[in-house]
């Protein structure tokens, strides 16, 4: 493997809870599950893959996803296996592993059968198994990750008193992005009635991708990227500064977006972007990095892989009443949406020739699910709104190693708590905490006003 992605594979992020005393190093059994699946080949990473393997090289880390469940009374150490069995026969992206050229380029590397290992550990008779799960869980984050040897599907159950109680699954982000993560979950929950449509593999993704018809879709997609890039900021000199995490909690935002895609009959994810544009600190266009899910392409609505992809747009909002900034946002975001679809590698070389900063802008993810196709209940009021509290913010990491340039997620705050929860990132040599807050509050801000002053309009 090559040294920047061994440095990566075994830097791996420390996570709180990894070092909790109770879990012994090595499980107590291990038990081997074979498995076999169609698909297998070797080749060129697919596009998402690609791209997410460049941001685990840039944030030095080969960013872990999955969790831990709670498993049904009565199930067996067997039981669990099969599963892992089934998991294992039907994704492609769980038996892919990866090979390196000469040259350090990742290939995708497909088995058609292997035996992978499910981990067994015993929770001490007088410990509670789930604070262990969480603690387990967290160490199997912690690990380092070997993409070349090891089989992406880390899978550990916890027995207590004899039974299995709970299970730990942890992936690289490889195997799938988070819309097929939720896809995942439920073919596994339901696996007797899975649909045996999988969706278009990785490896098919990458030979269409290398085809005519991929190279002119790309193209085209590059026309629109160049354009964009060419509005960009020069690259900055490398500076020092601090990555941050912070978390802001409101249920002001939510009332108004409501408010304001109702009224205003737009999706609230756009409304969402035209607030936050508005918000950006600076001169110049509002530069916005979508993640787009590209699962409304052909092949891609059911399949569990990476293919999610950030986009790029540039809408100039500075100054402009807040209706026409959510129309030019708007405009802008389709074709961010539309040409997300692109070879991260071509991209990067546009950046290159323009000496443009491949970091500007804001890079938002519109996570939700209670909420992203809409928002239950009768419009909020004025009244409502100006009784709601701005919302609380707290860091909650700080560390050297990168995390995505100035960035917010966006998901529901809970099932019944009608928040939102906007999780921000930051690297202080770019923006500090204050001015990443601000930017925050002036959405928050903007938004209720915004709505207050619709309401009044059209009663």
């Amino acid at each position: 493997m090559p040294d920047t992605a061994t440095a990566m594979a075994t830097a791996a992020r420390a996570v709180p809870g990894a070092g909790a005393p109770g879990i012994a190093p090595a499980p107590v059994r291990r038990i081997p599950v074979r498995f076999t699946g169609d698909g297998a080949g070797l080749g060129e990473l697919s596009w998402g893959q690609r791209e997410i393997w460049l941001t685990m090289l840039r944030q030095r880390s080969w960013l872990p996803i999955g969790g831990w469940s709670r498993l049904a009374p009565g199930t067996t150490l067997a039981d669990v296996a099969d599963e892992l069995c089934w998991i294992m026969r039907r994704y492609p992206p769980a038996r892919t592993r990866l090979r390196f050229t000469a040259g350090g380029r990742p290939l995708q590397s497909v088995a058609d059968r292997g035996t992978i290992g499910l981990d067994v550990y015993d929770c001490p008779d007088d410990a509670d198994p789930e604070a262990f799960v969480i603690a387990l869980d967290a160490r199997d984050r912690a690990r380092p990750f070997d993409f070349v040897e090891e089989w992406p599907v880390r899978m550990a159950v916890v027995r207590h008193r004899g039974a299995p109680t709970h299970l730990s699954t942890v992936m690289p982000h490889l195997v799938t992005d988070g819309l097929g993560g939720r896809l995942f979950l439920a073919e596994v929950a339901g696996r007797a009635d899975a649909d045996p449509d999988t969706g278009l593999p990785p490896l098919e993704q990458a030979r269409w991708q290398s085809s005519d018809a991929g190279q002119r879709q790309n193209a085209k997609a590059l026309r629109h990227w160049e354009r964009t890039i060419a509005r960009l900021p020069a690259k900055p000199a490398p500076a020092a500064g601090r990555s941050l995490r912070g978390e802001l909690r409101t249920t002001a935002l939510p009332l108004a977006v409501h408010v304001l895609s109702e009224r205003a009959d737009v999706d609230s994810s756009q409304v969402l972007m035209a607030l936050l544009a508005q918000a950006l600190p600076g001169d110049g266009p509002a530069v916005l990095r979508p993640m787009v899910s590209n699962r409304f392409r052909r092949g891609f609505e059911r399949v569990v892989a990476m293919v999610a992809q950030r986009g790029i747009c540039a809408a100039d909002v500075a100054g402009e009443p807040f209706a026409e900034a959510l129309r030019r946002v708007g405009v802008a975001a389709m074709a961010a949406y539309k040409y997300a679809y692109v070879d991260p590698d071509a991209v990067a070389a546009l950046y290159e020739r323009a000496g443009a900063d491949p970091d500007a802008g804001l890079w938002c993810n519109d996570r939700r699910i209670a909420t992203r196709q809409g928002f239950s209940g009768p419009v909020p009021d004025a009244a409502a709104l100006l009784a709601a509290a701005p919302g609380a913010l707290r860091w909650t990491v700080e560390q050297d190693d990168p995390f995505d340039p100035l960035s917010v997620d966006i998901d529901d705050d809970g099932e019944d708590s009608g928040g939102l929860l906007l999780t921000v990132f930051t690297d202080t040599a770019r923006l500090s905490a204050a001015g990443a807050e601000a930017m925050l509050r002036r959405a928050e801000e903007l938004a209720v006003r915004e709505a207050i002053a619709m309401l009044e309009e059209t009663p």
